[in-house]
């Protein structure tokens, strides 16, 4: 096999993954699954029948903008908090979502780098899976075998681990500030 696979930036994968809508689908599954979540639903309404600001005496005569911002100013951040730690569980769920993100960003890198088109057409025999890690093993020796050929670490390819590192790390919050954001300005 010729080394024809070029160099990809973790932004070329990020930028992929943007225009052909997969971040926004899976910001929306990630959201479907952080709404569907009992314990987080549990954990709010917990912590809003515990609050302060609606255990203070004369909380009733507060109107409902009154305290509707003093509860957001109270629990914002905590609720925030959890949702952020569910969604970084979520992303990192190798069983689960985040196996379909590292599948999903693993697959646009070959592509951009070139690595789907050298590979052997599917053969009948074996499984999937099998031919998987022995793709996986072969582009993992191809990039070592690059790391070490360039001599400057500004040209070295970038390893897999890097673009899927960089990606996650680009996806903030996995949308929950979005949601945020919208039921924010609902509420206003």
């Amino acid at each position: 096999m010729g080394s024809s696979s070029k160099v990809v930036r973790p932004e070329e994968v990020l930028d992929s993954l943007k225009n052909d809508g997969t971040i926004d689908a899976l910001r929306m599954k990630i959201i479907a699954q952080l709404k569907a979540n009992e314990d987080m639903k549990k954990n709010t309404m917990m912590m809003v029948e515990q609050s302060k600001v609606l255990n203070t005496p004369g909380a009733e005569k507060k109107t409902k903008r009154e305290l509707f911002d003093a509860l957001r100013q109270e629990l914002e951040n905590p609720v925030v908090e959890k949702a952020s730690k569910a969604v970084w569980d979520l992303i990192l769920d190798h069983d689960r979502l985040g196996k379909e993100i590292t599948d999903t960003v693993e697959k646009v890198y070959n592509r951009l780098s070139g690595i789907d088109m050298m590979l052997p057409p599917p053969s009948t025999s074996g499984s999937y899976q099998v031919r998987e890690r022995n793709m996986s093993v072969d582009g993992g020796e191809k990039s070592k075998e690059m790391d070490t050929s360039e001599p400057s670490s500004s040209s070295r390819k970038r390893s897999y681990a890097d673009i899927i590192t960089k990606v996650a790390g680009d996806v903030p919050n996995g949308g929950a500030t979005n949601q945020h954001d919208e039921s924010e300005g609902n509420h206003k």
